[in-house]
């Protein structure tokens, strides 16, 4: 093959390699443009991506859903997903996905009660204050407070009577409420006395009050 000729072909072959090369930089700087302007996918990108989107673009507050999430559970502290869902009136997958935004982001924080969880804004309750009102979300264990917060004291008969449950039942309640800090028990003989703590009850009280304005 002629030299000129071997020339020709090599500057040929190298073209042909920068033009490619150049298309496939192109296609992927279209995608890229593609991902970041869509507000829901920047959330999902991590921080280490190196992109620089803005300040409104970095906060979960920039969409209107997650703002109305979020303040729905500051206002109703312990509420289950399906009450944010028909409070707000919201699809379940969508509140699903906002939801997991806020999780993420670390605005809001969960606790498990029982085969639910229960929502808070983060950093506003302890781990205690937040099982404390997740208790109270229950209502007959809300009745049960309730009921010593009236009487001062109750034997496990009249507890079991102001709640209108069975003695059996009272006893698998007793479970859970007995656990807390509000709740003392005493014996007399072969009954079971119910009071209530009374460093504590201001903070029942407010617990209480919470629960009630804002079921």
């Amino acid at each position: 093959m002629q030299p000129a000729l071997k020339r020709a072909l090599f500057a040929f072959v190298l073209a042909s390699i920068v033009l490619v090369s150049f298309a496939a930089l192109l296609q992927q700087q279209k995608n890229f443009q593609a991902v970041t302007t869509n507000p829901y996918c920047l959330l999902a990108l991590p921080t280490s991506f190196g992109v620089n989107v803005g300040a409104n673009s970095q906060t979960p507050f920039n969409n209107g859903t997650r703002t109305q999430i979020y303040n729905y559970i500051e206002d109703n502290p312990g509420v289950q997903f399906r009450g944010v869902c028909a409070g707000l009136s919201l699809p379940v997958g969508l509140a699903q996905y906002h939801l997991g935004v806020l999780i993420k982001s670390g605005l809001v924080s969960f606790i498990r009660d029982g085969r639910y969880k229960r929502f808070f804004p983060s950093k506003k309750f302890s781990r205690k204050e937040m099982l404390t009102i997740s208790l109270l979300r229950h209502k007959t264990a809300r009745k049960i407070l309730e009921a010593l917060l009236n009487k001062k004291q109750l034997s496990h008969g009249e507890l079991a009577g102001e709640v209108s449950i069975t003695s059996q039942a009272l006893t698998w309640q007793m479970k859970r409420v007995g656990k807390t800090q509000f709740v003392l028990q005493t014996n007399e003989g072969l009954k079971t006395i119910y009071s209530l703590d009374e460093n504590s009850t201001p903070t029942l009280m407010q617990y209480l009050a919470l629960v009630e304005e804002k079921p």
